[in-house]
């Protein structure tokens, strides 16, 4: 078994001696000393190391981690991967939440640019006519169908989606179905973007699946529930 000096360390795993130092005043990297006083480290501490930084990688937290490294020291494999999934589900739910709210930024400054790319080269004052974006006007949260067709339009989407899990994302929900049936929602979505315009939807393919995300202000979050089906927690990777 080897053993090494700090800056040997930092050498093999590029990781400053200042992390070095901040991960052993954590409690995540104990070191030994050598009769001069200089920090040693062994494989054991390599190991540990690679398992710190690929912990980092996931954006876990150095409190998380620390219990991970207790676990994975004292404990059975099983032990650590129960552990680790709720954590890592969190993370993910987290990353989807942030991906939804760059998509819609982006979105956003998509069009506020196709609009600025057609601004009239004026010299007068700009006004609500040049093309500069403004706060968007306030949809009404209210249907345009009948009774009867707002019961026949949720009878359609109970349908299409059936048992398919929902999942909450910022501001909406997350519907994941096969990829066969991506014709069929995305023509119900027409539909519905016609009655209820205050719905934002986008449609999103991966694979062999089609993920159906919709968004709604706060004041029709109730709605998204009623019309789409009860959201379930995030579901374990």
């Amino acid at each position: 078994m080897g053993t090494y000096r700090i800056s040997q360390v930092t050498d093999r795993t590029g990781v400053p001696a200042t992390t070095l130092r901040f991960y052993e005043q954590a409690g995540l990297l104990p070191a030994g000393r050598s009769a001069a006083g200089y920090r040693l480290y062994d494989d054991a501490s390599l190991d540990r190391l690679a398992f710190i930084a690929s912990a980092k990688g996931l954006g876990l937290q150095l409190e998380d981690i620390a219990e991970l490294l207790s676990v994975r020291q004292d404990g059975a494999c099983v032990d650590l991967r129960d552990k680790l999934r709720p954590l890592v589900s969190a993370r993910l739910t987290l990353a989807q939440n942030r991906v939804d709210e760059l998509t819609t930024l982006s979105d956003q400054l998509t069009d506020t640019l196709a609009r600025l790319e057609v601004l009239p080269a004026s010299e007068s004052p700009c006004t609500d006519d040049c093309g500069f974006p403004h706060p968007a006007k306030e949809v009404p949260i209210a249907c345009s169908l009948a009774a009867a067709g707002q019961d026949t339009r949720a009878q359609r989407w109970r349908e299409l989606l059936g048992t398919a899990p929902r999942e909450r994302i910022t501001g909406g929900i997350r519907v994941e179905l096969p990829a066969a049936l991506a014709s069929a929602v995305a023509e119900l979505v027409v539909a519905e973007q016609q009655c209820c315009p205050f719905f934002a939807f986008r449609l999103r393919f991966a694979a062999d699946v089609v993920q159906l995300l919709v968004q709604a202000p706060e004041q029709a979050a109730s709605l998204l529930d009623e019309l789409f089906g009860p959201v379930v927690q995030a579901r374990q990777p």
